[in-house]
């Protein structure tokens, strides 16, 4: 579920196919630059109720994988 949800923004940000986006996806593979990684942020906020995604805790997540076990981790709190 977390991980559909987060396809398909990053299929709606980057202008790419949901279906090409895999668990081992990186943000670089899409090409993300600085604000496209704000932009990132923010959605996945509004998506799933979140108002508190710390920078620091992001500055780790470089595939999809990581971002969905960041999310679980928030989720499950």
């Amino acid at each position: 579920m977390i991980f559909e949800k987060i396809a398909a923004l990053l299929a709606e940000q980057f202008s790419v196919d949901a279906d090409s986006i895999t668990m081992e996806t990186t943000f670089e593979d899409l090409g993300a630059d600085s604000l496209d990684i704000v932009e990132l942020t923010m959605a996945v906020e509004e998506e799933f109720g979140l108002e508190d995604m710390d920078e620091d805790d992001l500055s780790g997540i470089a595939t999809v994988a990581d971002l969905v076990r960041y999310l679980k981790g928030k989720l499950d709190d």
